[in-house]
This record gives structure tokens, C-alpha cells and sequence, in this order.
């Protein structure tokens, strides 16, 4: 940054929607770009500024692509600041995340094919976010900006302005506009890239890289969705749909954290469930069917439709018969240690599923699993979709047979479309 010179060349009036402002071009000899600023009123050195450092995006500030929230966030920057009557986008030429517009593209078509935006990047040889804001902090010091309150859901911003010497004494989240084009986008932010994903103002995006948990079993991560009043469905056995496109959405974004995910065989004979990501972009978690009695039909979707094959954990009581024509349909059949009821033993199933480098565990239910792992105090994180409908019918927690309750850290809540996300941390009462 020694030999860096960055120069204002001229501004002009430019009249907008959202109200006038003056835009100035900026030259510099670092990178050769038009780099720009858009500012309202007077800039008092003496308070923060409210600031947003905005990255060129062609697709979305430009075309009004979905496929990322570019185009809402420069809009939205744009009313925030001009209602205020001071403030100052900075307008940086660093399409792609500083990839370049053609590289960008070929990024989409790998993400099309199943990267996410992150290993898109990589895979062309680039960096996760190849993005420099020096430029940004001189034109911010040219401008007489001393301190910033900063519009963005991005860490690495604010830590980038403040190793530079300017302050940041506010972060003020960017609400993003969620569709079914980016929800895996933003949830790939959020995971891989630090983002605080703010959405109707409340906290961030619950979706979170699952790891390891140290006593040698699988991180649990239980996800499921339910109405206002609990339920799951109308009665056992019958299926209902209860997520919204949106959620929906996002529970697919979920499942390509998780090397397995895992439902009992009463969600196949109801459902009949494909449990894979076909929403978003990402690998398919392998399929796991707990099955006591080897009840799964020769003809379910996991068996004929699943690029995996699926592994169906069942008891050492199991028919032999019925466990050979599964294997003979595609299906590993595992042979676990029973429990005094007949169930499969849990614990005995996660150790398995941990020997055999299956890390990271998404269970999805239906009610009996899900009480099985909750009453086992073997959950480590809850992701529960609450659709604002009343059903009456069949809870999804049922008794937990006196184990203690969890308690649930770092809570948060969102919503998408028209149901409300909730998730934190389980913490049991040994843990406290």
C-alpha cells in the first residue's frame, strides 16, 4: 500500500431513484480500473460514515440475475444512505468476488454441474474471495473518512478496513433478498465464507459446517419440519408436506454438509423419500435407513432412484431372506445390536456409521427416530422448519422417557418465505 496512488479525477450529479448523488471517479495504479464512489451530502471527518464497499457484479447490479443478492444490496445501500443524508458507496471493479467477469461465468456453469460458489472458484485456480479493499481505504482517507459504520454481512471487510487504520464502530447488516436461485448461494456464504446472514432483521442463517464431536461418535445435526402445534403429519403413516419452497430449499443446502442422513423406515413407507440435494449444488449425502423388521420395499425411490447405495441398518433378528433381496435390489444391510424392544441400538449404529468414516450425521426423522435420538441424548445440533399451520395430529417429539432436558446455545432464529427457521446447539444437562 506504500506505492499506492489513487487519484479523484472528477464527479458529477447523478439523480436517482433513491435520491441525487454525486458519483466520482477514482484512478489509481495498482490495477488500471475505473473505480468509483457514490456520495450523499457533506462527510463530517469528525463522526462515522456510513459506508458500503460494493464489489461490480454485471449479472446482478446490471441484469437483476437471482442467482446471488448483488443487485438488492446496491439498492438497498443506495435508499439506506440517501435516507439518512450522508454517507458513501464505494464502488469497486472486482466482479466475481475479483475473479473477473469470464472466469465468473465458468464459475455458474461449475456450479451448475454441482460445486458450490466457493469450490467453483478453486477449481479454476482461483481464491475463495480474491477481493483487496486497499483501494477502497484510500478512497475512503481522499474523501476524509475517519471511522465507518459499514453495510455489510461480511467480516472480512470490516477486518480488512481496520488492518488498514480505519475504523469500523458499527456493523449494519444488509438484509438479502432469499429466492430459490440463491438460497444455496447465501447458505454457501455463510458456511464456508463467515458471512452474517441477516434476514427481516433477525439473526444469521442457522446453516453451519458440522464437525466431528470428540467422543468418537458422528456430529448429529436433527432437522425437521413441523406446524405451529407440533405435528409432523395428520396421523402416522400418512405423509404431509409442510416446508415451503424457500426452507426447503434451504434444508437441501443443509444436507451437503453432512457425509450421511438418516430416517427410519416409517418415513419411507410414507414419503417414499429421495434424500438427495436436487435443489441446490453439492454432493448427496449417503442414505441411511434404520429398519428393524427390513421393511423396505424392493420398489422405493432410495433403492431405484438414489446415486448411492443406501445402508439399511437393521438387527441380527432380521429375516436373512428379506435382507438378501435387499442386497440383491442394492442395499448394504447392516446387522446391529438390538435393543430389549427390538429397535436398532443407536449407539451402537453411530459408532458403526463412525468407523466407517461417516462423520457427520443429518437425522430427518420421522417421529419415533426422532424421540429415539433426542431420549438418547445423541443430537448435537437442532434445525426445526415451523410452518404456520395448525394440524392436531401427530407430535413430532413424543416422550423422551425421563432424560434430561437439552438446553439449546446460540440460538437463532429467520425466516424464509413463510415458515420460521429455528436452530442452535444441543447442550444436555451433563454438559452444563
Amino acid at each position: 500500500m506504500k506505492n499506492l496512488v489513487v487519484e479523484r479525477i472528477t464527479c458529477a450529479r447523478i439523480p436517482t431513484e433513491a435520491g441525487e448523488f454525486q458519483l466520482c471517479y477514482y484512478r489509481n495504479n495498482l490495477d488500471e480500473k475505473e473505480h468509483l464512489a457514490l456520495i450523499v451530502g457533506e462527510i463530517d471527518s469528525q463522526k462515522p460514515t456510513l459506508v458500503r464497499i460494493h464489489s461490480e457484479c454485471f449479472t446482478g447490479d446490471v441484469l437483476g440475475s437471482l442467482r446471488c443478492d448483488c443487485g438488492p444490496q446496491l439498492n438497498q445501500a443506495m435508499q439506506r444512505i440517501a435516507q439518512v443524508g450522508a454517507g458513501i458507496i464505494i464502488y469497486l471493479r472486482q466482479e466475481g468476488r475479483g475473479i473477473g467477469l469470464l472466469d465468473k461465468l465458468r464459475a455458474y456453469n461449475l456450479m451448475d454441474e454441482g460445486y458450490d460458489t466457493v469450490d467453483a472458484n478453486l477449481k479454476l485456480g482461483h481464491q475463495a474471495d480474491a477481493r483487496d479493499y486497499t483501494i477502497a481505504v484510500r478512497m475512503l482517507q481522499d474523501l476524509g473518512v475517519t471511522a465507518v459504520q459499514l453495510l455489510t454481512n461480511n467480516p472480512g471487510k470490516i477486518e480488512s478496513l481496520e488492518r488498514w487504520g480505519i475504523p469500523v464502530v458499527e456493523r449494519v447488516p444488509m438484509l438479502p433478498a432469499v429466492t430459490v436461485e440463491n438460497a444455496a448461494y447465501l447458505a454457501t456464504k455463510v458456511e464456508r465464507m463467515r458471512h452474517l446472514m441477516n434476514l427481516n432483521g433477525r439473526s444469521p442463517a442457522p446453516i453451519r459446517q458440522p464437525k466431528a464431536v470428540p467422543h468418537g461418535r458422528p456430529f448429529v445435526t436433527l432437522s425437521y419440519a413441523q406446524s405451529v402445534d407440533g405435528s409432523i403429519t395428520r396421523r402416522r403413516g400418512e405423509p404431509l408436506a409442510l416446508s415451503g419452497q424457500e426452507s426447503l430449499t434451504l434444508t437441501h443446502q443443509l444436507r451437503t454438509g453432512h457425509d450421511a442422513i438418516l430416517v427410519g423406515i416409517g418415513t419411507v413407507l410414507a414419503d417414499d423419500p429421495r434424500l438427495t440435494v436436487r435443489l441446490v449444488a453439492g454432493p448427496d449425502p449417503q442414505p441411511i435407513i434404520v429398519d428393524s423388521q427390513l421393511r423396505l420395499p424392493l420398489t422405493a425411490r432410495l433403492l431405484t432412484e438414489h446415486p448411492r447405495q443406501p445402508i439399511v441398518a437393521t438387527t441380527a433378528a432380521a429375516d436373512p431372506r428379506r435382507a438378501a433381496a435387499l442386497q440383491d435390489a442394492g442395499a448394504q444391510v447392516v446387522r446391529l445390536p438390538g435393543t430389549g424392544n427390538g429397535r436398532v441400538n443407536l449407539p451402537a449404529l453411530l459408532d458403526w456409521l463412525y468407523q466407517s468414516g461417516l462423520h457427520r450425521l443429518m437425522v430427518e426423522g420421522g417421529a419415533n427416530i426422532i424421540t429415539s435420538f433426542l431420549a438418547a441424548q445423541l443430537v448435537d445440533r437442532l434445525v426445526i422448519t415451523v410452518a404456520p399451520l395448525l394440524v392436531g395430529g401427530l407430535n413430532a417429539v413424543g416422550n423422551l422417557n425421563g432424560s434430561g432436558l437439552p438446553q439449546l446455545k446460540n440460538l437463532h432464529t429467520q425466516w424464509l418465505g413463510k415458515d420460521m427457521i429455528l436452530s442452535g446447539d444441543v447442550r444436555w444437562p451433563e454438559e452444563n
